[in-house]
């Protein structure tokens, strides 16, 4: 999915492409190694953890209670933990109430459990739109919040990072953690998406 927050790359990201293709002219990477390791990062291996806090909460609800009261601590029992994930603080989405995590500053990402920020996380448009007008930015990442439901916008800093916990999806009573998880998106730990729709044939 294309997001609409994009912009001109810096100048550190047009260094390290240039020493990029430098290693791979060298023969020191493979072609397309790097990206492949961001992608891993970025898409794979960070977001896959963060997906599986979500289904143990939504199958567990004395962890869940304890995820939401020590974000930090009932993440830890999952094994994840680290650089960028000291303090967390995990926010439950609910029919009334949608949250949505922003940094104002810089970037500042749970890294273990949603990896790598996405791009558009880190732009100009992003951090500074979605605080004064949240409904508009996320009508533009193609999520449109109901009036009768409240947006709270969460501003990450050096000290404490925020996953959000989406709502589980209709039609998925029954369901083992595995799959659980493999409903649960980037965006939705975010707030700038919603969990995948679970298949109809499904059972």
């Amino acid at each position: 999915m294309s997001h609409p927050f994009t912009e001109p790359p810096p100048p550190s990201a047009l260094r390290a492409k240039a020493i990029e293709t430098l290693l791979v002219e060298k023969g020191i990477i493979a072609p397309g190694a790097v990206d492949e390791l961001v992608d891993l990062f970025e898409h794979h291996l960070g977001p896959r953890n963060g997906a599986k806090v979500v289904a143990r909460a939504w199958s567990d609800p004395d962890y869940k209670a304890r995820l939401l009261e020590n974000g930090t601590e009932a993440i830890l029992e999952l094994g994840f933990s680290g650089f960028q994930g000291e303090y967390m603080v995990v926010l439950e989405n609910t029919p009334t109430v949608h949250h949505v995590v922003v940094c104002t500053l810089c970037s500042c990402y749970p890294w273990p459990v949603l990896g790598l920020p996405p791009s558009w996380y880190k732009s100009a448009a992003y951090r500074s739109r979605v605080v004064s007008e949240p409904r508009a930015v996320l009508s533009e990442f193609g999520l449109v919040i109901p009036d009768d439901v409240e947006v709270r916008v969460y501003d990450s800093n050096n000290e404490i990072r925020y996953l959000v916990l989406p709502q589980r999806p209709a039609g998925t009573d029954g369901w083992d953690e595995t799959a659980l998880a493999e409903l649960v998106t980037r965006d939705s730990m975010i707030g700038t998406g919603v969990c995948k729709f679970p298949p109809v044939t499904r059972r």
